[in-house]
């Protein structure tokens, strides 16, 4: 699955909404993913980010978020209804 501009950009900023909401900051979140700055800069951007990575960081920042007791941004475009595609096309895991 590609995204088209507008899909990437949604996507960016539901992450980024979802990071707000979790109370983390973005060197807690470097060092709760093991990632490099850019790999992390890349996902939260949709910007050459592997597409496996910005489904792992929407899961985490979910569970960061419900954990700090808040209901997460909803995506629009990594929904749970195309899961189980993204889970052929990269290898992300099913829930």
């Amino acid at each position: 699955m590609s995204l088209n501009r507008q899909q990437r950009e949604a996507t960016s900023r539901e992450l980024r909404a979802n990071l707000a909401l979790s109370g983390y900051d973005a060197s807690r979140l470097y060092r709760l993913t093991g990632w490099c700055v850019q790999r992390i800069e890349c996902t939260l951007a949709v910007d050459a980010a592997d597409p496996a990575d910005v489904w792992r960081l929407r899961d985490l920042l979910d569970e960061v978020v419900r954990g700090a007791g808040h209901e997460p941004v909803p995506y629009t475009v990594l929904t749970p209804s195309v899961r189980r595609a993204a889970a052929g096309w990269f290898g992300i895991a099913e829930s």
